[in-house]
């Protein structure tokens, strides 16, 4: 496999400015590529997985190019293993930083979550612990990447289903001194929260309150799941594979009146339904996001 990507801006024009304002986007799925071709280029913005276009060329390139000629995009890595404790793999930093070269990605953003070991891949983003040592370590490798794309990153809160008993800051601390000590940008998956909060029994409220709101420069939202753990109690997991829930949609409401409208995108990674239903989740959060539209602000361009 090529590790790098030459940036090649050619076949791809900016058509668009790099600040996305407060607009809904959607995860971009191939299977939609056709109805979103066949209709003009609307409000709204893509998010992609950068690990799915991390060789050189084909389909998945040619499929993206399309999209981007039109479209603002944002680049989602899941692999980079930020909170991992060995060092970062270089050949997959540099097919990051090619496609942020290659695409121009007007937001990009990791995980705050390991999914390395030794020679080991999982495919799962892994919770750690919140203490110093992690902490050195997570703000080290952010630094890492942020050199190599030339750019803040934004950097996701994790949706957990176990924590650590070495832990000795809270996640809303933890996250706040990470943005502070890298300047990085902050990714609030406001489904994560919910998730994570019923899991654990916190007040999603309580987190969302205390969490550094002012450098969120993207919002997640998707759906879960529900099941039962070993003693029958609820369990959600962050699954993506249906509408984003009630419960979620109030958070976000709450969360839009509190910061302003920041871009937002609709996860839906499998059970993928036909376009007209992602869209309509979309939409869904534009009216939430034009509610609170600063007076005197005009519509943004884009919408997915």
């Amino acid at each position: 496999m090529t590790t790098a990507i030459a940036p090649d801006m050619s076949a791809v024009p900016l058509r668009y400015s790099a600040s996305l304002g407060g607009i809904a986007g959607t995860s971009f799925k191939p299977e939609h590529l056709q109805a979103i071709l066949s209709t003009k280029p609307q409000r709204g913005f893509f998010e992609v997985h950068a690990e799915n276009y991390m060789g050189a060329g084909g389909p998945p390139h040619r499929a993206l190019e399309a999209i981007r000629r039109d479209h603002p995009v944002s680049l989602h890595g899941v692999c980079m293993s930020i909170g991992g404790p060995q060092p970062l793999d270089k050949a997959h930093l540099a097919r990051f930083r090619g496609l942020v070269a290659r695409y121009q990605p007007a937001l990009v953003s990791e995980h705050l979550a390991w999914s390395t070991h030794e020679t080991s891949f999982f495919n799962d983003l892994l919770p750690l612990p919140y203490t110093a040592a992690t902490l050195r370590n997570v703000c080290d490798h952010i630094d890492q990447v942020q050199d190599a794309i030339r750019r803040p990153l934004l950097l996701e809160n994790p949706s957990t289903y176990v924590a650590f008993r070495e832990s000795s800051m809270s996640e809303t601390d933890f996250i706040r001194t990470v943005a502070e000590r890298t300047g990085c940008g902050l990714l609030l998956d406001i489904n994560n929260v919910f998730v994570s909060a019923t899991n654990h029994g916190f007040s999603a409220l309580d987190y969302l309150a205390d969490f550094p709101l002012s450098r969120v420069g993207e919002i997640h939202l998707a759906g879960h799941a529900e099941q039962a753990d070993d003693e029958g109690d609820l369990l959600l997991i962050d699954s993506h594979d249906g509408p984003v829930a009630d419960a979620v949609w109030k958070l976000y409401e709450i969360v839009i009146q509190r910061r302003a409208p920041v871009p937002t995108l609709i996860e839906w990674d499998s059970k993928i339904p036909d376009w007209p239903v992602l869209q309509a989740e979309a939409a869904a959060a534009q009216a939430i996001l034009d509610r609170y539209r600063p007076v005197g602000l005009t519509g943004d361009r884009h919408a997915a």
